[in-house]
């Protein structure tokens, strides 16, 4: 049986460090054409069965959440008066809360806004990490020693105490609350990126662009964070995970998004309050909670395997 054979790895296109695309080679007599570097990490990702059924859940939440409104028979905070706290039915498909909110058209709304506040932690997260871990690295000196320092006092911080006090003032503005989960949550991410850059800038395409009088700053957004990208790709699909659960933590407590905008996490903290009368006024939202959770879990730990050169599970290359 026939075997596919792939390139040879160079100092920069260690799939754990990024670095360009494998050119295409043109297969031999009697040889199959080799694949490029994205062409592997597409093959192993697709032998990875549950990551495959996380991204699927995935996508059908995100179309739900885009095509939902669509179908919603009443607004999120359009009240009806003759459907207090009724369960499930056909003109109100999730039941109604105790105000006689369409609690239906509440989840859907409320998914729309904790996705997006996810993405925007996560690209925010993994941006601002990113740019301060690898600076940090190249730079050595005052600059790094002064980076270590505070991202090692935030780490001792107590992050939540942080995060409740600053978005206590915010008046349930999502965007506040956005804000406020990127500036308490770079520090981990950049400890980690900075770990990675240390051995980066002693590579020999780092000390070219320096002797040839590159910027700093030009060697570390075009040199070392494309060369981590593996590493970020994985960060930002974690980042959106932790947004989630952190933004959902906030508004259950009351520190998050406030009526009348609505979030997984604020559906979650009333109808918590509602159990034994009117269960399904939690049992939809955190559903839809645990499967947003769950699927960003799956396509994580899929994408860490399929980009992990040593890792077995993401099937033999």
């Amino acid at each position: 049986m026939a075997t596919e054979s792939f390139p040879l790895a160079d100092a920069t296109s260690d799939p754990l460090v990024g670095g360009g695309d494998t050119p295409p080679v043109e297969p031999g007599p009697g040889e199959r054409k080799r694949l490029t570097k994205w062409q592997l990490y597409s093959r192993r990702f697709v032998r990875n069965r549950p990551a495959v059924a996380g991204i699927v859940i995935f996508v059908l939440l995100v179309a739900f959440a885009l095509v939902g409104p669509l179908f919603a028979k009443y607004d999120h905070v359009e009240l009806d008066f003759l459907a207090l706290s009724d369960p499930p039915n056909p003109d109100h498909w999730f039941g109604t809360n105790n105000a006689g909110n369409d609690l239906y058209a509440m989840v859907v709304v409320g998914l729309q806004r904790s996705l997006l506040i996810a993405v925007v932690v996560a690209t925010g997260t993994t941006i601002l990490s990113a740019v301060i871990g690898t600076a940090a690295a190249y730079f050595g000196g005052r600059i790094e020693r002064f980076a270590l320092f505070v991202i090692h006092f935030l780490m001792v911080a107590p992050t939540f105490l942080l995060l409740a006090m600053m978005s206590n003032d915010s008046g349930g503005d999502w965007k506040v609350i956005a804000l406020v989960l990127i500036l308490v949550s770079w520090f981990f991410q950049a400890r980690t990126i900075w770990t990675l850059s240390l051995s980066l800038r002693e590579r020999e395409y780092v000390h070219a662009a320096r002797y040839m009088g590159v910027p700093g700053m030009r060697i570390v957004l075009r040199h070392l964070i494309p060369n981590i990208g593996s590493l970020l790709v994985i960060n930002f699909t974690l980042g959106v995970v932790g947004a989630v659960m952190a933004e959902t933590g906030l508004s259950f407590l009351g520190f998050g998004v406030k009526l009348p905008d609505v979030s997984l996490g604020s559906l979650i903290g009333i109808g918590a309050s509602s159990m034994s009368s009117a269960p399904w006024m939690f049992y939809f939202p955190a559903a839809a909670l645990t499967l947003l959770t769950v699927s960003m879990a799956l396509v994580a730990d899929g994408l860490r395997d399929a980009l992990d050169p040593t890792s077995a599970a993401g099937g033999r290359a």
